[in-house]
């Protein structure tokens, strides 16, 4: 692709998404067009395969903000035709750098067209980075799992390392398409499924665990389970109250040396059907600590 190509190609229009819209909506167009166009998906369709090249050459430039920030001044400054688009072109196909100077203080449109896509018109270029998604469990993105993929013409097996958020990538040297100079790289988009009991928040695995009221009022030991699969004891203080959360060292996610802990919240589960004998305990109960109402000063608080 000529460095014209630049300004031909509306890399926006490519994704289906606007000059204004944010990394995220660009994210999700792409993701969408991505996984339409997967070459598994597509079974040697060249015009497909094309189409999704095409489409992860635009991602690539407009999912990094200074990419797309040159690539934009350089798109407006030959729309708008501060750089005229005709007669200016040099014999190579590129463009003289004639009032780039001006422009963009220095360079010219091939240096500029160099950075967005990794190579310029007059020197041999590297093959195309390439991208693919995969999706694992949850279990499996903090503990690590080899895993093997298909990209075009290729079968690739590489591993994902412990500790991967959703979302995260993986890049593979020298495993994109073929150039002149080498070929490109692959990078590995990590999507990661939810789990049914916990959940992630940096190194630390969350989780709720449901206690009995009864259990809250007099303290409780209570088996939880981990995500290794090993159950772990917990004490709860007699008195505990819903929302408290209670910490288990050690046991959240292990990721460059450091070891998250296991974040538990208590939950306090109200009967919604009772016997006549719990009934009346209850009942009993309620007598006994009625002058402990938790509301004794809430009118006082709200006129405040």
């Amino acid at each position: 692709m000529a460095a014209k190509d630049l300004y031909e190609k509306d890399l926006y229009k490519i994704l289906g998404v606007s000059k204004n819209d944010d990394a995220a909506a660009i994210k999700k167009a792409y993701r969408k067009l991505a996984k339409d166009l997967h070459p598994d998906k597509t079974k040697g369709d060249k015009k497909l395969e094309d189409r999704f090249k095409e489409v992860s050459e635009a991602y690539e430039v407009l999912s990094d903000d200074k990419k797309r920030a040159e690539y934009q001044e350089m798109r407006d400054a030959f729309t708008t035709g501060r750089v005229p688009r005709g007669g200016q072109q040099s014999q190579g196909g590129g463009f003289s750098s004639a009032g780039f100077e001006d422009i963009f203080g220095g360079g010219s449109p091939n240096d500029i067209f160099s950075t967005l896509f990794g190579g310029g018109s007059r020197a041999p270029r590297r093959g195309q980075d390439l991208q693919t998604e995969t999706t694992i469990s949850f279990r499996d993105a903090i503990y690590g799992r080899e895993i093997t993929l298909r990209v075009g013409d290729q079968t690739i097996t590489t591993r994902v390392p412990a500790g991967i958020k959703d979302g995260g990538k993986i890049k593979l040297k020298g495993r994109g398409a073929t150039g002149p100079a080498g070929p490109g790289d692959l990078f590995i988009i990590i999507h990661v499924t939810k789990h049914p009991v916990f959940t992630r928040d940096g190194n630390n695995l969350l989780m709720t665990l449901p206690v009995t009221f009864t259990e809250a009022s007099l303290g409780a030991d209570i088996s939880v389970p981990t995500l290794s699969g090993e159950d772990v004891t917990v004490r709860l203080a007699p008195g505990t109250q819903n929302g408290k959360v209670l910490r288990v060292k050690g046991r959240g996610v292990k990721k460059d040396s450091q070891t998250g802990d296991l974040l538990i919240t208590v939950e306090v589960h109200v009967p919604q059907r009772l016997d006549s004998k719990a009934k009346a305990a209850l009942e009993e109960f309620a007598k006994l600590t009625k002058a402990e109402s938790p509301r004794t000063h809430l009118k006082e608080r709200a006129g405040a």
